[in-house]
């Protein structure tokens, strides 16, 4: 785990390019699209407080987040902050979160998270990226999402709906690793689009750009530029 934590943090993102290259200028038009497709993205997980939003995306591992945002209303009726989830054992927290999946690795890693920020930050979470990674449990993804959402930020999170998208429409080519995706995306995507750019990503990706059953290019809003099966395509 530790080895890993290094190398998440050895490579500084890229700075944005502008819109010189094919790539960028095809990343301003499917931002500006999906902006009028999905005006209002933002994260479908439920929070009110930084310290749950770390909760539950390290929940939402392997887990949709309808259920996590049922499960941990569980959670915090009964432990309601930092200091309540800190003092709890792992194994109390298991039991209320096991119906995510993954329940016992999940719930010692929301346990050691919250010692950590009782310890180290006052119960406060980070407003730094190498330090949110330093954190149990939380990776790129968890701390880019922490980053944009939470503290406005630039951010790109590379879940699954956007490593399959971003493949899919030609922005990254044949990259599957979300820490090399994410490089890639930080030189064609202007800083302060990345986050909401994702969020509609997943939108795009859950309603019409899907990835179980045959994509719904009939109705979608990028069909005559995405190299799958617009002008770009072979």
């Amino acid at each position: 785990m530790a080895e890993n934590k290094r190398s998440q943090k050895t490579q500084k993102r890229p700075e944005y390019q502008g819109p010189e290259s094919a790539k960028a200028r095809l990343a301003l038009e499917l931002i500006e699209r999906l902006k009028q497709e999905y005006p209002d993205a933002a994260c479908s997980l439920d929070y009110d407080d930084a310290w749950k939003l770390l909760v539950s995306v390290r929940l939402a591992a392997q887990c949709t987040d309808a259920r996590v945002n049922v499960i941990v209303e569980e959670l915090y009726a009964k432990f309601p902050d930092v200091e309540a989830l800190a003092a709890a054992s792992p194994e109390d927290i298991e039991e209320i979160v096991k119906p995510c999946g993954l329940g016992r690795s999940k719930a010692r890693d929301i346990s050691a998270c919250m010692r950590k920020l009782k310890e180290q930050y006052d119960g406060k979470v980070p407003e730094d990226f190498d330090a949110l990674l330093d954190l149990p449990g939380v990776g790129r993804k968890s701390a880019n999402l922490i980053m944009g959402d939470v503290f406005g930020k630039p951010a790109i999170v590379t879940d699954t709906h956007c490593i399959r998208l971003v493949n899919r429409m030609g922005l990254v080519d044949g990259i599957r690793e979300p820490k090399k995706v994410e490089m890639e995306l930080w030189k064609i995507i202007p800083p302060e689009e990345g986050s909401d750019f994702c969020h509609r990503l997943v939108n795009h990706g859950r309603e019409v750009c899907t990835a179980r059953t045959k994509p719904h290019c009939e109705r979608c809003c990028l069909a005559d530029i995405c190299p799958k099966t617009g002008v770009g395509a072979e």
